[in-house]
């Protein structure tokens, strides 16, 4: 699960988690939305000494409007992936994203989940970031890794 487009350390990173085993992934990419409070992502980017993003917390867009945005991630972390030499496939998710990613799981019998966000603090802090919840829900091993920014 990704919330933006992996970058070329990301790609790296999650395809040589496992050495020289061959992997696949199915990609599901979080569009920014109703799910993280404004208030708590800007406090995320204080605790991160980023005072600009955190001034511009309000005009990024959300929900129905970040869709667009978010197939293009998609888009381009799958192509990214396929050029790293690992087969990928993916889908935006809109609604119930942990329910999504149960589904995902146990139609495509993956052995492990990897939740590749930005540092989300507070969140974390609760144990109310995706990866916490996922835990208690997938029924295989979730992996908590933190994204590059390029």
């Amino acid at each position: 699960m990704i919330e933006k487009a992996l970058t070329s350390g990301d790609i790296e990173f999650v395809t040589t988690l496992h050495g020289e085993e061959r992997t696949s992934f199915v990609v599901l990419m979080q569009p920014r939305g109703d799910q993280a409070d404004v208030l708590l992502r800007a406090i995320d980017d204080l605790a991160m000494g980023e005072l600009k993003e955190a001034a511009r917390e309000s005009e990024v867009p959300e929900g129905k409007d970040a869709r667009k945005s978010a197939e293009l991630a998609l888009q381009v972390s799958l192509e990214a992936l396929h050029q790293a030499g690992s087969e990928a496939v993916g889908q935006v998710i809109d609604n119930h994203p942990l329910d999504k990613l149960t589904s995902v799981v146990e139609e495509s019998g993956a052995d492990e989940v990897i939740v590749l966000t930005a540092p989300h603090y507070v969140e974390e802090f609760f144990h109310r970031d995706w990866a916490s919840r996922a835990r208690h829900k997938v029924g295989v091993p979730v992996l908590k890794l933190f994204a590059h920014s390029e």
